[in-house]
């Protein structure tokens, strides 16, 4: 798109998203926002996975390799701002809070009949509203060694499992001993400390969908709901209830009375 000769500073693109897309690892030329108005993506990057809901979105610097994808039904609303008209430079991926106000600009960003110097201050406006979501990421390295791996790609499938070190070391034949410490050398965590944090990531999807939090903790494999709240408040600073809390002026967590947040 171009505005009297000159190329626009953002360009609006939106991709449906069936259940199951995914858009493999690829990097662009141009910054880019990340957005979903409806359902929530997945992009994850060479060192991080960030989970969206509408009411975040992603700045992903330009030539950043990322892979998105949607686990339900999503619309990617993708905001590409041309590196030499923008004046935002975060050199990483950075989550950032999307406001009424944020949301409604982008979609009047779509399309070509804005164009000149009404363009210009939209786009003038879209930067002032973006700022760094403090947003602590749940990352977790698996393990090389082929035995370590396949307990970790089990894990993985179904967080909820709770067999022993020992139980999955007769399961993949290895000893208990030498899993711990293939999981020490190879992900620089202990084999519980690193299940923790798969049980932390794998809920973060389910909060995102503002799934009931005692739900969550039980489809992670949490006994109690305050065991899982207590794990995840350890590992990001806030409680499940707070992490994903909408920008949305006046709105409020959707946690049902007596549930722990």
């Amino acid at each position: 798109m171009s505005l009297n000769g000159q190329p626009a500073a953002t360009i609006v693109c939106t991709f449906p998203m069936p259940p199951g897309t995914r858009f493999e690892w690829h990097a662009h030329g141009e910054h880019q926002l990340a957005w979903s108005p409806e359902g929530v993506l997945v992009v994850s990057t060479e060192s991080a996975s960030y989970v969206l809901p509408p009411s975040r979105a992603l700045w992903i610097p330009a030539g950043t390799l990322h892979e998105t994808s949607a686990s339900g039904i999503a619309v990617l609303r993708s905001v590409y701002l041309r590196a030499r008209s923008c004046p935002i430079e975060w050199p990483t991926p950075t989550p950032v809070a999307v406001s009424p106000l944020l949301g409604e600009l982008i979609h009047h960003l779509d399309g070509e009949a804005l164009v000149g110097d009404e363009r210009t201050r939209a786009e003038i406006v879209l930067f002032d509203l973006l700022a760094p979501l403090r947003s602590a990421t749940i990352d977790v390295r698996l393990p090389s060694d082929p035995r370590a791996r396949d307990v970790g790609d089990a894990l993985l499938a179904d967080p909820s499992d709770g067999r022993t070190l020992q139980q999955w070391g007769r399961a993949v034949g290895a000893s208990s001993r030498t899993l711990a410490r293939a999981f020490l050398a190879e992900t620089g965590l202990p084999f519980g400390r690193w299940r923790t944090l798969i049980r932390l990531q794998a809920s973060l999807p389910h909060l995102a969908q503002e799934t009931p939090v005692t739900t969550v903790a039980n489809l992670v494999g949490y006994r109690t709901t305050s065991a899982f709240v207590a794990a995840f408040r350890a590992q990001t600073g806030v409680t499940p209830g707070r992490y994903f809390a909408s920008s949305k002026s006046g709105r409020r967590d959707r946690v049902p009375r007596g549930t722990a947040r």
